[in-house]
């Protein structure tokens, strides 16, 4: 059984999580890019705003197909306790029907785990089942700590074994 992360990064952190868990797992990894300018601080409100809502944006690529993979991992940074708009549109877009799911979050302070509740909500209507998920707290650290609390919960959570 094959495995994918599929994630969004704005800030590259939640790329960081991703990258380092694939390293860890030997899984693939898809960007979902959002063509809606997210930068800077205006931006970034009106991100919150959309998150929010769960207002839908534009993403790339617009499809995914998934059907070579068994187990897959869906990453996002945590917008007002919310998953990120890609993240949500991208969901929306995929045929979850018998995959086992694995979701993560991160995070600046809080919010990671509605974050993934409503994610959860999202896949389980997509035919999707989750298996397990995790957040990270991103704020204030740097690169190399994200990655090592990174490698720490995939050892904790012994996630190599859910792509066996």
């Amino acid at each position: 059984m094959k495995t994918v992360i599929l994630y969004y990064s704005r800030t590259r952190k939640t790329a960081h999580v991703a990258k380092t868990l694939a390293d860890e797992i030997q899984a693939d990894t898809k960007e979902v890019m959002d063509l809606k300018d997210r930068m800077g601080v205006v931006n970034y409100l009106g991100s919150s705003i959309d998150a929010l809502r769960e207002n839908k944006t534009i993403i790339k690529p617009d499809t995914f197909d998934l059907s070579e993979y068994g187990l897959v991992y869906i990453g996002t940074p945590t917008w007002a306790a919310k998953p990120a708009p890609a993240i949500i549109t991208m969901i929306d877009k995929c045929n979850l029907k018998g995959k086992d799911i694995i979701l993560f979050s991160t995070m600046g302070s809080s919010g990671g785990s509605k974050a993934i509740e409503r994610m959860r909500e999202k896949v389980e209507a997509r035919g999707g089942r989750l298996v397990n998920s995790f957040s990270i707290k991103t704020g204030g650290k740097k690169i190399e700590d994200i990655n090592n609390e990174t490698k720490k919960i995939s050892e904790e959570k012994d996630l190599k074994i859910y792509g066996i």
